[in-house]
């Protein structure tokens, strides 16, 4: 990734003491939430790198789950956040594991409701308070989250990528980045859109109505969160 200004280096405002491991941690706790849709009853944290080296000293367990809590990087509540979510409900475990091929500052999200359902989210800070989304649910995907992102479950069948993102343009809203995987040919898929708007709700009832739709999601960290 290419940093575009300075600011990008030096990173936002912020709880410290370090951009990659708080502020960052931050934003994938954020990220994550955004996903999963609700408040999860219980979330196992799994560091690896240098965040599994030095999670506790810099504080990355409590910017982590202050994300979870929907705290922005600079809410003073995050030096609390353990006690916070645990007050609220949440029950919090945090591993350590290695990965030679990850990034040293990812973090793998385990979130579940008390209905048992869950999801697993996997992201790296990047630097700057800059993040990249690697992994959902098992899927490999690659994505900033400067932008509001689309994800789409989905079954893998022909011109479904080419049905979304005709309803993307047909509605005015312009895709900035795109991936897709596959667990398989014919088997279960997403699809990721990184767009320059937020798409409305009005406009995921529409793509979540087409056939082999799973599930739709929109992971926009600059809007209010909206769950249930």
């Amino acid at each position: 990734m290419r940093f575009k200004d300075v600011f990008s280096i030096i990173g936002p405002s912020m709880v410290g003491p370090s951009s990659s491991h708080t502020a960052g941690a931050v934003v994938i706790g954020r990220t994550a939430r955004r996903i999963f849709g609700a408040f999860p009853a219980e979330a196992e944290i799994v560091f690896y790198g240098s965040f599994a080296d030095t999670y506790r000293g810099h504080g990355t367990d409590l910017a982590v789950v202050g994300g979870l809590m929907d705290f922005p990087a600079d809410d003073i509540r995050i030096r609390h956040s353990l006690t916070l979510a645990e007050e609220a409900g949440m029950k919090l475990s945090f591993k350590t594991a290695s990965h030679a091929a990850y990034h040293p500052n990812t973090v793998l999200l385990k979130l579940k409701e008390a209905s048992g359902r869950e999801d697993t989210i996997l992201g790296a800070s990047i630097g700057g308070g800059n993040v990249e989304l690697l992994g959902i649910n098992g899927f490999d995907v690659k994505c900033t989250m400067n932008y509001p992102v689309l994800i789409v479950f989905h079954q893998d069948t022909p011109g479904m990528v080419a049905r979304i993102s005709t309803i993307l343009g047909h509605s005015g809203v312009n895709i900035g980045y795109m991936d897709v995987d596959r667990k398989g040919r014919g088997r279960e898929a997403v699809t990721v859109v990184e767009t320059d708007e937020a798409v409305s709700p009005e406009l995921m009832a529409v793509i979540r109505s087409l056939d082999h739709v799973h599930r739709v999601i929109l992971a926009d960290l600059n809007q209010r969160r909206q769950e249930g």
